[in-house]
């Protein structure tokens, strides 16, 4: 009787089986087509490449320079500082993620036209315009990425970036295509961020009086309103240029393009003639991450005055729990070297290494840029919602001395920068706080313009804005709290050269653990292997002692990695594809 019933179900299921295999079911897949009478999932598309952005977490690259060390084995930036940074592992990677993102821009771009956006046809017009602005906005964005990342010099010593593609690529399509010269692709990014610019506003606010081209107040605030903030607009178009600019004109790209210094500070220049020029400057923007009161008052999708854009606002203690010190509940991972420390200079403004300095070995935090304390966690410094006393000497009781355990500071010292003190780790009392990670900020704008302005016309010369590269430095310098009239900034106002060793180095405070630095140092050109340093501090409180150590991790780079690689797997599936000389 079983075998019976097995056979007639065995019969049920082979004749059901049969029906698919001839004529396969209906599954969950939609093409193309079904995009144009459906809006929500057409932007889908034009979402997918939002959500791809970087930057969406910390990357803490600083650990592959000489301002970071981290005390994770496992940590990705770790093993490229030490000699595992290879065509095959590569943890700076952006092939995959951008030519994906380009890839369903590209999709959006030859479809959007085909799309009912709204009933009325001048909102459809509307909507149109501004999502193809955020389309090519994007589009030159992941170009961007992509340059950074792996453009570089060949064995025939030629300046390539990547291969520009602009229509979608299908089953059909010829992968096997060459890179772009970096000039070429420089061109296409001008195109479409000049694109973008036309189809999209400065912001997106709600307006009062009808913009000049524009006959309808609220079809334009339909599509053109606050409701959009924090996707690209014409600001954000404006600041990518900016970037874009820096990176050519600097010296590992700027024999390969066009674009020079004083174009990079004419397009800087410009968006921060309409921020206010110099005055324009956040006075608060320094501390942008642990400013409670902003932070609690910031309402949806409005920026501070530091950020031109930024990711989601979310409720967190994620930074914390992998950064604070171990007494706190942290893992300590993050461990600022005594190379970062070095360059903080004096509260009066010159380098410790100045006589014209009050450095005093003995009490080397003692009389220091604000900034130091600020953003660095030093021996006997104060951490967390109770101001504990955090202890880094190497004879410390607790697990925060160094080298102690697993999750103590290798360095000396612990990361406090971008971190909520008011955040409790505490297992029985454990709370998170707001945080958000701006894609853009202010400060990293004036820092570029006074760079290139330096470059380009000197310390002192105002080109077409007002203020120059002095000024820039100036304020800065003044909002962290160097002593005016700042007689180091003074003494060097002449001084190209010397102006350009300082506007570094403000670059390297200013934007210290933010993700700037790595890229930094190989747009100069400037020395990858400086051995990575920290300190050991013995005795009591009162009088210790502090003995350099000298070398607590060493950077192990060729100079052929100011260039990053193109994916071994990919030349070995395309041919077409030149490697980087020396990958």
């Amino acid at each position: 009787m079983n075998k019976k019933i097995l056979i007639i179900l065995s019969v049920i299921f082979m004749c059901v089986s049969c029906d698919d295999l001839i004529e396969p079911a209906i599954e969950n897949n939609r093409g193309l087509s079904d995009m144009y009478d459906e809006a929500g999932y057409a932007q889908g598309i034009l979402l997918n490449a939002y959500t791809r952005l970087p930057g969406n977490g910390w990357s803490f690259n600083d650990v592959a320079t000489d301002d970071a060390v981290s005390n994770d084995v496992s940590n990705n930036y770790r093993k490229v500082a030490t000699g595992q940074w290879t065509a095959n592992f590569n943890p700076l990677d952006q092939w995959t993620n951008s030519k994906a993102a380009i890839q369903y821009l590209n999709i959006f771009l030859a479809e959007a036209d085909k799309v009912n956006w709204a009933k009325e046809e001048n909102v459809s017009k509307l909507f149109r315009q501004r999502l193809k602005g955020e389309a090519y906005g994007l589009r030159a964005l992941y170009m961007y990425y992509l340059l950074q990342a792996h453009s570089g010099i060949t064995d025939s010593n030629e300046l390539l970036g990547v291969p520009i593609l602009l229509e979608p690529e299908g089953a059909s399509s010829n992968f096997n295509i060459p890179r772009n010269t970096f000039e070429q692709c420089m061109a296409q990014i001008y195109s479409d961020l000049a694109k973008a610019k036309e189809m999209l506003p400065l912001d997106f606010e709600e307006a009062t009086t009808l913009p000049p081209g524009y006959t309808n107040l609220n079809d334009y605030n339909r599509v053109f309103g606050d409701y959009a903030r924090q996707r690209v607009s014409g600001r954000v178009v404006m600041f990518i240029k900016a970037k874009v600019a820096l990176l050519a004109a600097s010296p590992a790209f700027s024999s390969g393009n066009s674009t020079t210094w004083s174009n990079a500070a004419d397009y800087a220049g410009q968006l921060l003639a309409l921020n206010g020029g110099i005055a324009g400057l956040d006075a608060n923007g320094l501390t942008w991450y642990s400013n409670a009161t902003e932070l609690t008052n910031l309402g949806t999708g409005k920026n501070s005055k530091e950020v031109a854009w930024r990711t989601d606002i979310a409720e967190s203690n994620t930074l914390e729990a992998d950064n604070f010190p171990p007494t706190l509940y942290g893992s300590g991972r993050i461990n600022p070297t005594q190379n970062l420390v070095d360059a903080f200079p004096d509260i009066n403004g010159y380098p410790i290494t100045s006589a014209s300095s009050n450095f005093n070995a003995s009490t080397p935090y003692a009389n220091r840029d604000p900034r130091l304390k600020t953003f660095i966690l030093v021996n006997q410094g104060t951490a967390g919602v109770s101001g504990t006393v955090i202890t880094t000497a190497s004879n410390g009781t607790t697990n925060d001395a160094l080298n102690k355990v697993a999750t103590s500071t290798r360095t000396g010292y612990y990361m406090r920068k971008l971190l909520r003190q008011d955040v409790n780790l505490n297992p029985s009392s454990r709370t998170t706080q707001r945080h958000y990670r701006p894609r853009l900020r202010y400060t990293e704008l004036y820092l570029n313009y006074a760079e290139a302005a330096n470059e380009a016309w000197g310390p002192v010369a105002n080109g077409s804005y007002g203020f120059s590269a002095f000024d820039v430095i100036k304020a800065i310098r003044k909002r962290a709290g160097i002593t005016q009239p700042d007689p180091y900034l003074e003494s060097i106002k002449s001084n190209k050269d010397a102006m350009r060793v300082l506007i570094r180095n403000e670059r390297r405070l200013e934007l210290c653990f933010e993700g700037y630095r790595f890229w930094d140092l190989r747009r100069w050109k400037s020395n990858l292997t400086e051995t990575a340093k920290g300190m050991n501090i013995q005795g009591t409180t009162a009088a210790p002692t502090y003995t350099l150590i000298p070398s607590v991790e060493n950077r192990v780079f060729s100079d052929y990695m100011y260039y990053g690689p193109i994916p071994y797997s990919e030349t070995l599936k395309f041919k077409a594809l030149q490697q980087n000389k020396g990958w």
